[in-house]
This record gives structure tokens, sequence and C-alpha cells, in this order.
């Protein structure tokens, strides 16, 4: 019997970002809720890490987000700018 409900409220740009992805896949928003709330008991907890993370992550995080931002002319460069000796 599925007659609970779950009411929450988003960003108008979440929810419809969102149900997107979730088409692509073949789900609704209710499906997910229905499949994160059973593993949540399944699990006993969050079926996801939930952690702020400390400086050396964050140090990760940003050199990775800058390296996402690069261009590379050639393989090669790409190597080079990975061992850090890309030319500006």
């Amino acid at each position: 019997m599925t007659d609970a409900i779950v009411k929450s409220r988003i960003e108008p740009g979440l929810k419809a970002d969102a149900e997107l992805v979730l088409e692509e896949l073949g789900l609704s928003v209710s499906d997910v809720i229905r499949l994160t709330l059973r593993q949540i008991v399944a699990r006993r907890g969050l079926p996801f890490d939930v952690k702020i993370p400390n400086d050396v992550t964050i140090a990760a995080i940003k050199e990775a987000r800058a390296m996402r931002r690069g261009r590379f002319k050639s393989t090669r460069e790409l190597f080079d700018g990975l061992k850090g000796k890309a030319r500006s």
C-alpha cells in the first residue's frame, strides 16, 4: 500500500534538472525517494557518505577543478600539464 505522502520544498530549477536526468533513467522523483528510503532502511543509515571535507580534500577538489578548466593543444601538452610542466 502506497498512501503515505512525503512533501519537500526545493528550488524549481533543481527539481526540473533532476527530473530530466531521472527521465533518461526511466525513473520518477517518487521512484528515487522510494529507492533512497529503502536503502536507508537496508543500510541502517544514508546510502552515501556525508562529510565535511578536510583541508587536504578541499585542496584536491580545487586542483581538480582548475585542471578541468585547462585546454591542451596536444596529448604531450596534456601530460606535461599533469606533471606540472605546462606553459601558460
